[in-house]
């Protein structure tokens, strides 16, 4: 979603429609609802349903008005994106034209400072997207100094994991990191930066939330879960804001795209189509008004592809670590 007033309006929101393409008597689903912008434009094409899924209870009830605005062409389900295709199924759509994913916090996460996900609004240093679970102040509390700097290195590509790993459990002897603020000052102490980089602590806040809410293994199980459910020429859109999610995605339906049979070496190897087709070669990206009205746009990146009538890939996803594993050592 986009920031400030523009908040409603989706980041490469008019990209992303186009390459679903619409129809009247589609059914689509809106993977992370957030504002609804995304079905909002999807709506917009007569005849259309969508399916929008938030595990943020905020945003579902936001979505009520949406609802009756469109005659109840959208269905609103809280949960988990990863659980997409069980939901369509639930909802009578064994198959679906298209989904739409938005990765990683809402810009209304972002701006409610009582959900802990900014260091630039002091709260709780909270991140829950669903509200269950432990917090990113419970991580903070509990895990082990090679813990955190495996997480934040991991998932906040943060090359001086190490020392914020060290300042943590050092910091957290003297008494409880509680607030978005004094976590962002602790991390400033150690990483330092000059004033035209980004703020010190924004990898680690991402790495910290992105653990929180298990958020690369969710793309990964979401993905799977699209391929299961769209129909043979069914669009995926998936809008990502940085490099790991990105990886993922193009990874995905890089290996999706492929044809894989035998060869002279292994003559006898089974022959696996390919499920999807690439329609982004390259991510695109958003133009410069975009970006000059949503700073957030600058790091977007859009990757499309059409389902083929072949059946869906058996491959085992990727293991990240959990957040239980986190908490509780490796038990």
């Amino acid at each position: 979603m986009a920031d400030g007033a523009a908040r409603h309006i989706p980041v490469l929101g008019a990209e992303a429609t186009a390459a679903l393409a619409p129809r009247a008597g589609g059914v689509y689903i809106d993977a992370t609802f957030g504002a609804g912008g995304y079905s909002r434009l999807l709506l917009a094409h007569a005849g259309t349903r969508v399916i929008g899924i938030d595990r943020d209870r905020n945003a579902i009830a936001g979505g009520f008005a949406l609802v009756d605005a469109f005659d109840d062409r959208l269905t609103l389900i809280e949960d988990r994106f990863s659980n997409l295709a069980a939901v369509a199924r639930a909802e009578g759509a064994n198959q679906v034209d298209g989904v739409v994913m938005d990765i990683g916090v809402s810009s209304m996460q972002l701006d409610e400072a009582a959900r802990g996900f900014s260091f630039r609004l002091d709260g709780p240093l909270d991140m829950r997207m669903g509200g269950e679970g432990p917090s990113a102040a419970d991580v903070v509390a509990g895990a082990s100094e090679q813990d955190l700097a495996r997480i934040i290195y991991l998932y906040g590509e943060e090359r001086h994991s190490r020392a914020i790993a060290r300042a943590i459990v050092a910091a957290r002897r003297d008494g409880a990191i509680t607030t978005t603020r004094q976590f962002a000052d602790l991390v400033a102490r150690v990483v330092r930066s000059k004033p035209s980089d980004i703020h010190p602590a924004t990898r680690t806040f991402q790495a910290l939330r992105i653990l929180v809410n298990e958020e690369l293994t969710e793309l990964e199980t979401a993905l799977r879960g699209a391929e299961q459910v769209l129909k043979p020429g069914g669009r995926l859109a998936v809008v990502s804001f940085h490099s790991l999610e990105d990886r993922i995605v193009k990874t995905f339906l890089a290996a999706r795209a492929k044809r894989s049979g035998g060869s002279r070496h292994l003559p006898d190897a089974p022959s696996v189509p390919a499920s999807f087709r690439l329609l982004t070669r390259r991510p695109v990206v958003a133009g410069a008004a975009e970006v000059a009205a949503n700073p957030r746009a600058r790091s977007a990146k859009l990757r499309a592809a059409e389902r083929t009538d072949a059946p869906p890939c058996d491959t085992a996803p990727a293991s990240w670590p959990t957040l239980a594993d986190v908490m509780t050592g490796g038990r």
